[in-house]
This record gives structure tokens, sequence and C-alpha cells, in this order.
């Protein structure tokens, strides 16, 4: 008898070690593979069982979460979802995350472990860690004027506080509502539908993911590198600079859409946007010192992120003198976003050095205690403090006295450059109207916003007028509104935000 009892107790031994066994190869090594399987629902009721942290603007919160009452609870909801959703991107039950829903989206969701310090108890507890807040640095005034000046035109706009890099305004249009998307019923699969198939692609974020050719936006650039290399030394002295001019190596003449350009001295020059002039510096400049400026404002930076990515902005490196030439005009092959043309103005008002620009200030818990704060951006030098100094008369001169006069704005000191960017078979779209620009304020030490404004589906007669008839508005707009608060957005004052 002894020895069945013993036979017995080591076979429900063994039952007991392959149970412990199978325990362990499903909980521990296949886990990873459950929680990922389509099947798993648990994974999802749990994330929408409770609210989801909230993006601010200003203090105020721009999204919130909707009780359904059903099994995947909590629905995102939205306040002015087309005004920000270049900013907020959506949160879609059923098609995910994007821009700073997705990049910030272990603060909002509750998961990220800085939330919280006792995460082990949450662990053993199952409780779960209300999510989040993340606080941007928008300037509500200027992100409503930038969308109400684009209308129902296609376009961009992106404005930065130049001397920390802080993201004051990023606009898109057209623009969509992001709530169409939350939650998980048929409709939300007939909006996803509708937003894909619509030719003007609401859904792209113009001002990070979209490259246009810059035009003559991109002069600031070629002037600057044209200074710091020395190749001209007086902005008043008369260049070598024929009218047309024949691109190098070539027979193709380029001309101009304004006279008074042949020979003309660097001022006259910009304040004209003399493509000839401009063809010919970067010739006379040469690739390598034409492409370590560029990338100096941050073309061909791969790595940038806002938190989320940006679409690199790209100066071609290999190319010979006719395409460099084209290239300095802002033509050719080289392409940038509005934000990187709005660094491009930054940097020029603040005094040469170019801040990373970031739109997440700080991120904090549901009772408001700072998880994470911007701090100092890195900083690079783009052109000599005594180059910025000379951009910086040139681009007051285009507003004071040439194509940017749409631009000014009493009582306050503007630099801005104006651009009409050809593009198609044998330029044959629509010109892209740009603007690009600074404002100082009658009271201010240094420049508060630079801005750079681009319109897909404007009209032209002839060159830069484009942009001073239709960007340079929306560019004053934006000013404006970030000149009369006072400050480039939310500040924290006695712990409080306002």
């Amino acid at each position: 008898m002894t020895r069945h009892i013993r036979h017995a107790a080591a076979f429900c031994a063994l039952l007991l070690v392959a149970l412990l066994v199978n325990a362990a190869r499903v909980q521990v090594f296949q886990a990873p593979a459950l929680d990922d399987n389509p099947a798993n629902r648990r994974q999802a009721i749990a994330r929408y069982a409770q609210p989801r942290g909230d993006i601010l603007v200003g203090g105020r919160p721009v999204t919130g979460s909707k009780d359904t009452g059903g099994r995947l609870r909590y629905e995102r909801t939205y306040t002015d979802g087309p005004l920000y959703a270049p900013v907020t991107g959506f949160a879609s039950q059923v098609y995910g995350s994007s821009l700073l829903e997705h990049a910030e989206d272990g603060i909002l969701s509750g998961t990220d472990p800085m939330l919280s310090p006792l995460a082990l108890i949450n662990d053993l507890t199952r409780a779960r860690t209300p999510g989040g807040d993340v606080v941007t640095t928008l300037n509500a005034a200027a992100q409503r004027a930038a969308y109400t000046g684009l209308g129902a035109r296609r376009g961009a706009v992106a404005a930065l506080e130049p001397a920390t890099g802080r993201i004051l305004a990023l606009v898109s249009t057209p623009s969509y509502d992001p709530e169409s998307l939350s939650g998980n019923g048929v409709t939300v699969g007939r909006s996803w539908a509708q937003l894909n198939e619509d030719p003007n692609k609401p859904m792209l974020n113009r001002a990070v993911r979209q490259t246009y050719p810059p035009g003559s936006t991109f002069k600031v650039v070629t002037a600057a590198a044209a200074l710091d290399a020395g190749a001209v030394r007086d902005l008043d002295r008369p260049t070598d600079s024929p009218d047309p001019y024949t691109l190098p190596g070539t027979t193709t003449r380029l001309t101009n859409g304004n006279e008074g350009c042949e020979n003309a001295p660097l001022r006259v020059a910009f304040e004209r946007s003399c493509n000839t002039v401009f063809a010919k510096l970067g010739a006379d400049v040469g690739v390598a010192d034409m492409a370590a400026a560029a990338e100096a404002f941050g073309f061909n930076d791969t790595d940038l992120r806002i938190p989320y990515s940006v679409a690199p902005s790209t100066f071609d490196t290999t190319v010979d003198k006719a395409q460099l030439a084209l290239s300095s005009i802002g033509q050719y092959n080289t392409r940038a976003t509005p934000l990187q043309m709005a660094m491009v103005a930054a940097a020029v008002a603040n005094g040469g050095q170019l801040r990373e620009p970031y739109l997440v200030e700080r991120t904090t818990t549901a009772h408001g205690a700072t998880v994470q704060s911007a701090g100092p951006r890195p900083v690079r030098q783009a052109m000599h403090p005594s180059t910025a100094v000379r951009m910086r008369a040139l681009m007051r001169g285009v507003v004071e006295e040439g194509t940017g006069r749409n631009a000014a704005i009493p009582g306050a000191i503007v630099g801005g450059k104006t651009g009409t960017a050809q593009h198609g078979v044998g330029n044959s779209g629509m010109p892209y109207a740009w603007f690009v620009s600074w404002a100082q304020g009658a009271r201010d030490l240094e420049p508060k916003v630079a801005v750079a404004v681009v319109v897909e589906d404007a009209s032209a007669d002839r060159g830069d007028i484009t942009g001073g008839g239709m960007a340079a508005p929306i560019a004053r707009a934006v000013m404006e509104a970030v000149l009369a608060t006072g400050e480039g957005g939310p500040r924290s004052i006695g712990g409080r935000w306002r």
C-alpha cells in the first residue's frame, strides 16, 4: 500500500511541476505574443477603462474624454478639433494614435512609469495610474490667427519664439476633426475612408510633414552664406551680376520678375528678390559652403523631433554649378517644411543662434505635479553674429521698402522675406506663396516671434508679389497676436498657468 501511495504522490508532484512549467510558459514566455494577439481584448478594455489625460494650450485642455458606458468605456473628445489637429493628432480606438497623442501616449494613458513612484504596488493590486497631462508651448491667439488667416486655402503656418525654440503656432489647412475617429462604431470607419480619399489630404500635417520648394525665402540662407564666406562685404556695393544670368556650363538664361537687378547691391537685390544676383552668389560661394550654411540652419537633419518626427528639409550636396545656382534661389532639389523656414527666420532674429524647436513645455501627473520639463534646448550657430545683424537689416528693408510691406505692424520692428516657388513639369503648377518673418515689439529687447507661411493654391501674376500679397498678411496676424499677449505662450506664475 505504501508503495502505491508513493507512486501516486510522485505522479501528483509530476503533474504539479508540469502545471507550473506550463503556467510559466504561458505567463512568462508567451505573454508578449498573447498580449499582442488581436483576439485579446483585455488590454484594450483596460486601456479605455479610465479617462485619458489632456493636452493643454494656454493652461486650458483642448482634449477630453467621454464616458460611453460601453466595454471600451472612454472615447477621446476634442475642443476646436480642426484648429489643433496638426498638434494633437488623433487617438482612435480603431486606428491608433498620431502626433502628440502618439508621442506622449505613455503620459496621457497613464502607462509611463514616471507617473507612479509605486509602480510595483500597482502591478500587485492591478490598479491603474491616472493619465497625466501634456502642457504645450502654443500661444492660443497665434494659433487661431494662423488658422483664420489660411481659411479655406491649402497651406501651413509655423511660428517660433526665437530665443527659446518654443513653437507658438502650428497650423495646417485644410484640417479635420480628430473626434470623428475616436470611437469604434461604423461612422469611424466611414470617416477614416473619407479623410484618406480626400484629394486635399486633410490629415497631412503640412507644417512639419510636407516639404516644398522654398523659392525666394531661401535667399535668406544664401545671403547669410555669402556674408559669412566674404563673397559680399558691403551691402550697398554693386555686385557683378548680369541680367539675364547664364547658368554656368549651360546656355540657359535666368531672368528676374523685377527690374533694376543688373549688378544690384545685396540690399537692393534682397528687397527686389533678384534671382540673378542670388543665383550667381550661390555659384560663387560654392557647394561646400552653401551646403554647410544650409545644414547649420537645419537642412538635411533627419533626427529632428518636436517630439513627433519632422520631415527632413533638404539641400542637395551633389549638384553641379548650374544646379547650385538654382538651388540657391530655393528651386531645383531644395525642399523645406514651413517649420524649417520658421527656424531660418528665428536664427536671424536670435543673433545667428538657432534653438532646436519644441512643442511640449512639460508633462504632469493628473494632480499637476511636474513629471518632466523641456529645459534649455540645444543651440547651434547658424551664422556669425555680425552676419545676423546685417541679415536683420536686409529683412527689415523688405518690409519697409520692398515686397513685404503687407507684413508691417505699426509700432513694431518687423523683418521678412517673400517668396514664390515654382513647381510641376515646366513650372506649370500653381506657384506656392511663401513669407518668412520675425517681429519685435516697441518695448521688447529682442524679437519675440518668427513665422513661416506657405499657401499652396495662391494665384500670382508675377514673382514674389504672391508671397507679399497672400502669405504676408497671415504672418502679420500671427505676429500681432504674439506681440499683443506680451509673451510667447503660457508661463508658470505662482504655480498656476496663465
